[in-house]
């Protein structure tokens, strides 16, 4: 059984960071590919940033030039840093892991709990 654990959410003022963490178990953590998501109130969930089993990442439009995804597979661990947050950055941010093994192109199966981010002043 996977499970994943996020945390670094909180209130930052706008222009501020954040570095969001999540702690995997339960696969071997260096076959599988990584993803950040989010939802804010009254909007689907949408993809910030993903990156592959291999280390290859990749940003939606809302994440380029602000924020940067990274692993550490010795820890099991995928991080988000997040800089000049904007207040439509608000949001639950989750972590997923895709569903395949060496399969960059599944689908995300496995999902933390979330932790929340409010960029305000």
């Amino acid at each position: 059984q996977v499970t994943l654990v996020e945390s670094g959410g909180g209130l930052v003022e706008p222009g501020g960071s954040l570095r969001l963490s999540c702690s995997a178990s339960g696969r071997i953590f260096d076959n599988y590919g990584m993803g950040w998501f989010r939802q804010a109130p009254g909007k689907e969930r949408e993809l910030v940033a993903s990156i592959s089993w291999t280390g290859g990442p990749y940003y939606s439009d809302i994440a380029k030039d602000r924020f940067t995804i990274s692993r550490d597979n010795a820890k099991n661990m995928v991080y988000l840093q997040m800089n000049n947050l904007k207040r439509e950055d608000t949001a639950v941010y989750y972590c997923a892991q895709r569903a395949v093994a060496y399969v960059d192109h599944s689908s995300f199966d496995a999902w933390g709990q979330g932790t929340q981010v409010t960029v305000s002043s």
